[in-house]
């Protein structure tokens, strides 16, 4: 597949933020580039190297990707690589065992080269953020997880300067870079890097044995890409962005959806099931004709006849003994009859447990004399 090699794009909205995001944080890692200034005023001391210590063996996440980038008048790698891969080949932080540590230690260059001088910041910066650029971009155009990316820069030069750096600016700039001059090529790019990157910066700073100083500053760039929209035939346009959210994001989508959809029924499930019932006791030929309300919680029961201390309740029929329950177990209401006197479920006599399939239902308690006593229950879940 050809790459293209990446320019700025267009503003992206805020729900293609989310969505790029998103991706991110369900692909996990990052793209940590370590940006060194090797020239001998920065000459790492003692704390800048507790400092680069602390950011590999404490800050790195199994899944980030590490660049070390080592510059001064140029941005130096010591492989070969493509504008798709302007950074080289990065380390793959595994997991946080000695040796990942040790891997990535062992490729940063602790010591300063004296044969290097004039650092040349701006072109670092606009290499560096393109490169990282690229990174993401590489992984748009292959429909792959982009990330978050960071920049720790350990530099004495200063950081997000205007265009054109002068030597009253920082006087290290070699004389014939271009990024001298506002309106170069190479000026106007930075800037718009600069501009089209989300970028977040904290600082520390760090002051040497001679008393002179640098910072380490740690940049932090918001999963992103760079957006194109162009007309296409038929007034309409086509764009990168959205296309790619939706192959990215459609199955993470689709499980979300399911999962929310599982977690409502269950919330509901779990609401019915602890709902107490309400039942509407109507007794049609008795001598109390009076209405009846029972309350009926989850795993309790109401006996039919005689009152009984295991019960929440109980509804009054003939004779001098509990004729059945009313038994509730989760959504279902069961008819549990004693047999010590005969009960009749719409019209048929009950000898074991019955399910009432019903939420209107009627049960007759014929007495001694055969006299029928009938219940009219209706059951409010």
């Amino acid at each position: 597949m050809t790459i293209t090699r990446i320019v700025p794009g267009q503003p992206l909205t805020s729900t293609q933020k989310l969505g790029l995001e998103l991706i991110s944080a369900l692909a996990g890692g990052r793209d940590v580039v370590l940006a060194i200034d090797m020239t001998e005023s920065v000459g790492l001391n003692d704390e800048g190297r507790i400092r680069l210590r602390q950011i590999v063996e404490d800050s790195l996440k199994p899944g980030d990707l590490v660049y070390v980038v080592p510059f001064a008048r140029d941005v130096n790698l010591n492989e070969v690589t493509s504008d798709s891969n302007q950074l080289g080949t990065p380390i793959y932080f595994n997991s946080k065992n000695q040796e990942n540590i040790d891997k990535i230690l062992a490729k940063i260059p602790f010591v300063s080269d004296p044969n290097r001088y004039g650092t040349d910041i701006q072109q670092a910066e606009l290499k560096i953020y393109q490169g990282i650029a690229q990174i993401n971009q590489n992984r748009l155009q292959k429909q792959q997880p982009i990330k978050a990316q960071s920049v720790v820069w350990i530099t004495d030069a200063p950081l997000f300067t205007q265009p054109g750096i002068t030597s009253q600016v920082w006087i290290e700039t070699p004389a014939e870079s271009p990024f001298r001059i506002a309106d170069s090529p190479g000026s106007k790019q930075r800037q718009a890097w600069l501009k089209a990157l989300p970028i977040k910066e904290r600082s520390q700073l760090i002051t040497t044995k001679q008393n002179k100083q640098y910072k380490l500053t740690v940049v932090d760039i918001a999963p992103t890409v760079q957006e194109f929209c162009t007309p296409a035939p038929g007034g309409e346009k086509t764009c990168l962005v959205n296309p790619y959210l939706t192959k990215q994001l459609w199955l993470p989508g689709l499980i979300a959806l399911v999962t929310l959809i599982s977690a409502f029924l269950a919330a509901v499930k779990i609401y019915r099931l602890q709902k107490t019932w309400e039942l509407s006791v109507d007794f049609e030929a008795t001598a109390k004709p009076e209405d009846q309300k029972c309350r009926l919680p989850p795993k309790k029961r109401i006996a039919i006849g005689e009152y009984d201390s295991t019960c929440v309740d109980s509804i009054d029929c003939p004779g001098v003994e509990v004729r059945a329950y009313l038994e509730r177990k989760g959504e279902k209401l069961y008819l549990v009859p004693t047999n010590s006197a005969p009960i009749y479920y719409q019209g048929r006599e009950i000898t074991s447990r019955t399910l009432i399939s019903s939420s209107r239902f009627r049960l007759n308690c014929p007495d001694n004399r055969k006299r029928d006593y009938e219940i009219n229950i209706q059951v409010k879940k």
